[in-house]
């Protein structure tokens, strides 16, 4: 029965260490406090400042995930990876506290990106998981980069709205790896 019971043990501690480990690979590191005083001032970009570079090789693992995102007007820079689509199903069945990212698959005039809005930073409601809101701006309206969460909504809402909004079921672990150098 002791040999059993150690045997319960180090399995138990076995699933411990994975779990522990899984939480870690989808955790965020915030390499720089965005918050900070020297951080505050908002500097708005438009989509034509920024570059993605891609590579042929790349995957969205690593550094190859990064890509740039706006919270309240400011560029930040995000590691991005979509969960596996069983993943996604139970994020989206037990987990209520998604945080929203917002894109724009057709992009800007001129074949610009539409540069991804986030809804939340570290030390601001921040949970890894987010799921996306794609953005589709309505006819007569011409697609323009919005920077936050709060200019999003604000286009959405009134008698004649700027954009629709539509709430997918994908959802991504993305980390904030701080502000666009």
């Amino acid at each position: 029965m002791g040999v059993l019971m150690k045997q319960i043990d180090a399995g138990r501690m076995s699933m411990i260490a994975i779990l522990l480990a899984s939480f870690q690979l989808i955790s965020c590191q915030d390499a720089t406090n965005p918050l900070t005083s020297e951080n505050r001032s908002a500097s708005v970009l438009r989509a034509t400042d920024v570059t993605v570079p891609l590579r042929s090789d790349a995957t969205e693992n690593g550094s190859s995930g990064d890509m740039p995102a706006y919270y309240d007007g400011k560029l930040f820079t995000i590691n991005f990876k979509e969960l596996p689509p069983q993943g996604e199903k139970a994020v989206l069945a037990h987990n209520k506290s998604i945080n929203v990212i917002y894109m724009s698959d057709n992009g800007l005039p001129n074949d610009q990106p539409f540069i991804s809005v986030i809804d939340a930073i570290q030390g601001d409601g921040f949970n890894p998981l987010w799921r996306e809101v794609q953005i589709t701006f309505n006819n007569g309206f011409t697609p323009r980069q919005l920077v936050s969460d709060t200019e999003i909504e604000d286009a959405a809402s009134g008698a004649h709205p700027e954009i629709a909004l539509t709430v997918t079921d994908e959802v991504y672990r993305c980390s904030v790896i701080g502000p666009k150098k």
